[in-house]
This record gives structure tokens, sequence and C-alpha cells, in this order.
């Protein structure tokens, strides 16, 4: 069961969406609120993993709150204008719904909501752990299959919006994770940031031309932003020079 909110000034949209909640089984709304000031103090006082987020509202819009809020809960935005479409995803938001919202597409993107969800939520059975040196793999979701990737095989991961697209010896898989959390779950010695959109295998990496790392046939971008610390970790301890 995943607990929600819908923050949206006008009544009727509130009305509207709280209904569309609860025909859906594993939704529980704790409450609604007229704007996200109301919601600050809600994310204190109850476990919320869910939002149904408006964006022009009065006192504080959405996207000045998904900005200054600190691991927010998943949002999906529900708003009748398109134009805050990219901000919102470079947001990290997990879907974007224009008003007037049918049911068909609510229920898709509360089923995305809870397919995330589950997967970070999902527990981890002490008495089979393995230590982190020994575990060599990890299972996604991906086509409606968990699919084992291996460390040893990933070439690099590009980030799309709320998707990633983890590049391998054996092939592409895409799966619903914010690159973010991916990279939290990484090690740092291994895989590297080299970009917003881009995490690449250190032992993959063939050769760094100008502003970008060459793996295979594949030319992925580097950020300024990275570019010290990858010629740091990469280069630098291994260059031979005269």
């Amino acid at each position: 069961m995943m607990n929600c909110v819908i923050i949206d000034d006008e009544p009727l949209a509130r009305e509207g969406i709280a209904k569309y909640v609860q025909e859906i089984d594993f939704l529980n709304l704790v409450q609604t609120c007229q704007n996200p000031v109301e919601l600050i103090k809600l994310l204190d006082e109850h476990r919320i993993d869910l939002l149904f987020l408006d964006i022009q509202m009065p006192k504080m819009n959405g996207i000045d709150f998904l900005k200054i809020v600190q691991n927010p809960p998943l949002v999906i935005i529900t708003t009748a204008f398109p134009s805050y479409a990219l901000e919102s995803f470079q947001l990290n938001v997990l879907d974007y719904l224009l008003k007037p919202i049918t049911f068909d597409r609510f229920f898709k993107a509360a089923n995305k909501a809870k397919e995330y969800h589950q997967l970070l939520s999902k527990p981890v059975n002490p008495d089979i752990q393995k230590s982190e040196t020994d575990v060599d793999y990890f299972f996604i979701k991906c086509d409606n299959k968990y699919e084992k990737i291996h460390f040893k095989d990933i070439l690099y991961i590009q980030g799309m919006q709320n998707y990633v697209t983890i590049c391998t010896l054996k092939g592409n898989y895409l799966t619903l994770l914010y690159l973010k959390n991916l990279e939290q779950n990484l090690d740092s010695k291994s895989f590297i940031r080299v970009h917003k959109s881009f995490i690449v295998s250190v032992d993959k990496i063939e050769a760094i031309d100008g502003n970008e790392i060459i793996i295979k046939s594949h030319r992925i971008p580097i950020s300024r932003n990275y570019r010290d610390q990858i010629i740091q970790q990469v280069v630098r301890n291994k260059l031979w020079i005269k």
C-alpha cells in the first residue's frame, strides 16, 4: 500500500483525483492540500510515498517546491500546462499528467509508481545477504522479466528522465530507475560519473579523446564539472611519461 497526498489549489481537481485514488487498491489517500506549504508539515508527520502535485498554485508552485525540498517522495505532476514538462522531468518526477486526466492515464502513472516503489523498498534477507565484496551482480526489471546484470559486464549507464539504459557486453537493458539511485549502489572505484546522464565502468575505458570517453564503439560525453575527477581517477596514477 502506498500512502499518497494530493496537492492542488482547485477543489474540483482535488476531488476528481481523490475519486481516482479510491478506485485503486494499492493507493491510500492520507490527505489533500491546497498548496505545498501545507504539505511540508505533513511530510514531517507521516510516511508519504507518492505525491500528485499541481504546478500553478498560490504561495508556492509545484516546481519551486521540488527545487527546495530534500528527498521528496515519488512525484506525479497533474497540471493543465504542458510547458513545464521538461523542467519537471529534470527534477526527476515520475510522470506528467495533463488535465483533464482520464482514469486510464491516471492508472498507468499510478502503476508505474507502484513498480518503482516496490523496487526501492524491496527488503533484503540478512540470512542470505552476501558481503559487499562477494556480490558481483544485481537484478533489474526489464520487459516484464527480471534480468541479471553482472558488474563486470557493464560498459556504461545512461540516464533518461525516469529510466536508465545499462549498456553491457551482452546487450542493452532499459529499466525504470533514477540514475542517482543506481549510482549509490555502484562501487565508486569501479564506476565513475562522467556526465549528468552517464556513468562508465573505469576498466572499460579505452581512451579519453578531448571531451569524450571511448568504450568500444561508443563515445560518451565528458561534462566539464567531472573532467578533473576523471583525469585524477582514471589517468594520473597510471600515466607513463618521460
